[in-house]
């Protein structure tokens, strides 16, 4: 200890300076990662050490396949010193390749590679000096660009014949100073920053307690995370250096909850966690969470029945160095430091403060990385000479918020610094402070978090409000664009001439109490400017010339999905509970919102009620010809559920009721696109009848009835194609084989068609009266007029069949946009395209752009036909039918709503858009969208929709599609949501907004 840092302090704080702020002095059993994972696969090679739902490794196995590995690579240059990028996802091939690289000597640079955005991936190749590559076959596209040799894990053999000729190649020189990974991070002002990490940092965590969570042989430990956060290695290196099984969980949320049901050991962040009851893992003995600041009575809960660790720590200190073992009840703290790190409470001057009194908390010890690669400056201001040890060892600055209690533990107060959470996002104050100030005529700026809303100020007041969000929202992320801002004259300023922040808090704070004590609370989201004479008046404060709600960003963002937040993603989605928990108990929302869903509910109905005529026919009997005649009843209704002018009827009807009737009314006339389980639900019934049908007529034949056997034949042959055309339309087969099911549907359809009507002629006649023309029969008989009808539906839109000039604009690569001038459609509509009209035809949204006769639609590349249309535009297309309303024509039934497109999912939303009749919010994620969908598009939708928030996919990455919808819904005081997307994603927003009992709707393909 140097002498005379402690001065400052009481005798009895400097005592309790020393006991708590220096952890436990203990040797770790083992300096490098690899030497513990060694030990155990000498010890226990048969044990598992890695599974995942198809496959498992056992540690000899393992040990086996990664020497190999790390042999190949050192023939590629690497070894100490050096580094290699992993581009992966969650897998045991994962888990070898970790290992393979550590024990070539090398440090490993974990990437999601389907998370990892384009940008990001590029820069930390180049900037981590990467020797090799290790990566899946499935993201070799991604590296064309790269000169880096790259080894595939899904291709890899081990080319030595034994384990002992691998063995015999592999010279292991690693000692504890060596590195074992690099964690890319980053605030929103830069680029990500590699943090480099040693094997010593790790082994002191994970090899000793209590960070080795009582892994040991036997011990299962789940790997949720995701690998590009630090807090993937504490479950993937402490699981293997402990000689326990690693369990890795899959992609959906059924294969998440099988793992936690099977393993004794869990590290999370207090958000994953928080959705699951520790009642539904009685398994569970241990759970860790970091990351984010944990709530009480999520700790008490999961404290009752585990050992629950309140961990805190960033990257730089190697995932933790506080943990608190909590029980339930107490007030929860982050803990004293971990074994061998040490933990300093000190003042703006370096100077130690009293026990009970905050101040910036600074971390020394062995958890200490080496610091940011490639970035000398910044290492140099973030790390310092440790001045309460004398071993030349480091002390890093958490720029964390804490204070010593009496007990030991540390409270954590938040930050002190210019990175704040915003949203669960990582956000660098000076960063948007920077990117307010980049909008011309802004000559000074500043931002502040209060009250977890992010506010930005500007000045002078001449600037445009909008103006300055728009430049900000091109620099930065949507997360980190103010929600409010207040412009004005100028800022206050402290006594040495500088911004005084203090005065701009407080100045925000008085108009937050303000708004509070409004009886218009609930107004505000429609309030406009807050004029001048009403601002508060504060003492040398001159009033802004407004405050505003920014709301959304109106331009794409430009953040890299790794500069989200200092630690990457530990999971697929920001951190911070921002959605509310989901209503009801699991198993009553699954069948509320899926089970039961107004199309399966539709198709119930009709169902039972067929089935109990049915039960009430097979115990009472029915003649033959009136079983034929509900067949092709019901065969009628499901034809209908399918015409156009019946659609668009349904759709006119409901979406009549105006905006003034109950939201709780209009939300269920919404949900008429389910309309189609009338459909399913009467092809089933027919199909039902058609079987009780067969068999009375086979009856009556075998006992010499007035059924013939050209009836029973043509019968069963309506059978066959029937059952076909329901099996073939099962939402599996549909959905992988659209076009041959398109195909079978329509022509075995029309097979069906003719033979029903041979089978209405042939049983008409069977059992006419013998002196009764066959004419005056067909004319008494139900099911010849039904069958009419049904015949009629299905030529109606063949009447309309034609082939219609196109006017064919190329957007990108991807996507065409097609101009027609043969019809004006309306918003909501779709149409049907075709060159062959016989084989094949394609849906697509109408995009109407007011005043303008015609209607475009825009046509993007995802499959052969979609291609063809794009590299060899048509200028002929045949059309048939009329347009027909779909799931969007229902936007004028709310006041207020948001719309979320993907991809070309624009396409569906644009008309809705462009009408401007409706106030929205629409939230579109695609790849660059002004590449794929060219500037007259996006101009036209940012015109009508300035709010829009557009998400680059491609350089930002995947954001947490819930979480955003959400964060919409509520900052634009919405009614309800729309979704068009694929499949998956369209039924996850959903079920996530209704089970939250927001109004939520999107096309449903199960009908």
């Amino acid at each position: 200890m140097l002498p005379g840092h402690l001065q400052c302090l009481s005798v009895s704080d400097r005592v309790s300076f020393m006991e708590f702020g220096f952890g436990d002095t203990v040797v770790p059993p083992f300096q490098c990662v690899h030497h513990a994972f060694a030990s155990h696969a000498a010890s226990s090679p048969v044990n598992i050490a890695v599974e995942d739902f198809a496959a498992n490794i056992t540690y000899a196995e393992l040990d086996q396949r990664s020497t190999c590995l790390s042999v190949r690579l050192r023939s590629l240059g690497v070894g100490r010193h050096s580094r290699v990028c992993l581009l992966v996802e969650r897998s045991i091939p994962m888990v070898i390749g970790i290992l393979g690289i550590i024990k070539a000597g090398a440090a490993y640079v974990p990437l999601d590679g389907n998370v990892v955005s384009d940008s990001t991936l590029h820069h930390v190749l180049q900037d981590s000096s990467a020797t090799a590559i290790l990566a899946f076959r499935k993201f070799a596209s991604r590296l064309e660009s790269s000169a880096v040799p790259a080894i595939y894990l899904d291709d890899f053999k081990c080319e030595c014949l034994v384990t002992s000729e691998c063995k015999n190649h592999f010279n292991d020189l690693s000692v504890a100073e060596d590195s074992v990974y690099v964690i890319y991070t980053s605030g929103t002002t830069g680029v990500p920053k590699g943090v480099d990490v040693k094997h010593g940092n790790v082994t002191n965590l994970v090899c000793l307690a209590p960070g080795n969570l009582s892994m040991a042989p036997g011990v299962r430990v789940s790997q949720l995370m995701n690998i590009g956060f630090d807090m993937a290695a504490w479950e993937i290196l402490g699981s293997l250096c402990n000689g326990a099984t690693l369990c890795l969980r899959g992609k959906t949320s059924k294969e998440w909850r099988a793992v936690m049901k099977k393993v004794d050991v869990v590290i999370a962040t207090p958000s994953m966690l928080g959705p699951h009851q520790p009642s539904a893992y009685p398994n569970i003995k241990v759970v860790a969470v970091a990351g984010e600041a944990c709530p009480q009575g999520l700790a008490d809960e999961w404290a009752k029945t585990v050992r629950f660790y309140n961990c805190c720590g960033p990257t730089e200190i190697t995932i933790v160095n506080t943990m608190q073992l909590h029980c339930s009840g107490e007030s929860l703290s982050i803990g004293p430091p971990t074994p061998n790190n040490n933990v300093y409470v000190l003042g703006d001057d370096l100077q130690p403060l009293p026990i009970g009194q905050t101040g910036l908390m600074w971390a020394g010890g062995k958890g200490i990385s080496r610091g940011y690669l490639n970035l000398p400056q910044k290492t140099d201001e973030r790390y310092l000479f440790d001045l309460f040890v004398n071993d030349g060892s480091l002390m890093f600055n958490t720029g964390d918020l804490g204070r010593w209690r009496p007990d030991g533990t540390l409270e954590h107060l938040g930050r002190i610094d210019d990175q704040v959470k915003v949203k669960g996002f990582r956000v660098e104050l000076d960063g948007v402070a920077a990117a307010l100030e980049s909008s011309p005529g802004v000559k000074v700026a500043a931002a502040l978090l209060i009250e977890d809303i992010l506010w930005g100020f500007v000045a002078p007041n001449e600037v445009d409000s909008e103006t300055v969000l728009s430049d900000a929202a091109k620099i930065q992320p949507y997360y980190a664009v103010p929600t409010r801002l207040t412009v004005m004259e100028e800022f206050p300023k402290t006594s040495n001439i500088k911004t005084d922040k203090r005065a701009l808090r407080q100045l925000a704070l008085d108009e937050i109490a303000k708004e509070k004590t409004s009886a218009k609370i609930s107004e505000k989201a429609e309030a406009g400017p807050v004029p001048v004479e009403k601002w508060l008046d504060i003492p040398s404060l001159p009033p802004p010339a407004y405050i505003r709600n920014a709301g959304v960003s109106p331009t794409s963002t430009s953040s890299s999905v790794s500069s989200i937040k200092e630690k990457p993603l530990a999971l697929e989605g920001p951190h911070e509970p921002l959605v509310p928990h989901k209503t009801q108990g699991h198993l009553l929302r699954n069948i509320r919102h899926q089970i039961f869903s107004l199309y399966r509910r539709l198709f119930g109905i009709v169902f039972v009620v067929n089935m109990v005529i049915f039960i009430i026919t097979c115990v009472r009997g029915a003649s033959i010809v009136k079983l034929g005649e509900i067949v092709v009843a019901n065969l009628l209704c499901a034809v209908l559920m399918r015409q156009d002018y019946v659609i668009n009827a349904f759709f006119t009807v409901c979406c009549s009721v105006p905006t003034s009737w109950p939201l709780a009314i209009r939300r269920r006339v919404a949900e008429v696109y389910h309309i189609g389980g009338f459909h399913s639900s009467c092809a089933i019934s027919g199909v039902i009848w058609l079987l009780l049908f067969t068999g009375k007529a086979t009856q009556s034949l075998l006992n010499g009835g007035l059924v013939s056997p050209a009836t029973l034949a043509v019968t069963y042959w309506i059978l066959t194609l029937l059952v076909g055309i329901v099996i073939f339309a099962h939402p599996t087969f549909r959905s992988r084989r659209h076009n041959t099911f398109e195909r079978l549907h329509r022509f075995l359809g029309w097979i069906a068609t003719a033979l029903v009507w041979c089978q209405v002629v042939l049983l008409t006649n069977d059992f006419k009266e013998p002196e009764q023309s066959l004419g005056l029969a067909l004319s008494q008989s139900p099911a010849f007029w039904l069958l009419s009808v049904l015949t009629g539906s299905i030529i109606l839109p063949w009447l309309r069949l034609r082939r219609v000039p196109v006017r064919s604009v190329v957007l990108s690569d991807h996507a065409v946009r097609l101009y027609f001038d043969y019809v004006t459609t309306k918003p909501g509509h779709f149409t049907r395209i075709s060159d062959n009209p016989l084989m094949e035809w394609h849906g697509f949204a109408t995009i109407n752009e007011p005043g303008k006769s015609g209607y475009s639609l825009v046509v993007s590349k995802a499959g052969d036909w979609t291609a063809k249309q794009i590299h060899n535009p048509p200028t002929h297309l045949w059309v048939r039918g009329v347009p027909a309303y779909g799931v969007l024509r229902i936007a004028s039934l709310f006041r207020r709503i948001v719309l979320v497109a993907t991809g070309s999912g624009i396409g569906p939303c644009a008309p809705v858009i462009l009408a401007k009749k409706v106030p929205l919010c629409l939230l579109w994620t695609s790849p660059d969208v002004r590449k794929t969908f060219g500037d007259h598009l996006v101009d036209s939708i940012l015109e009508a929709a300035p709010k829009a928030l557009l998400h680059d996919t491609r350089r930002d990455g995947k954001p947490d599609m819930i979480q955003l919808t959400y964060r919409l819904y509520k900052e634009f005081n919405a009614e309800a949501v729309c979704v068009i997307s694929n499949q998956k994603l369209t039924r996850k927003i959903v079920y996530g907004m209704k089970s939250r009992g927001i109004p939520a709707f999107g096309a449903i393909w199960d009908s």
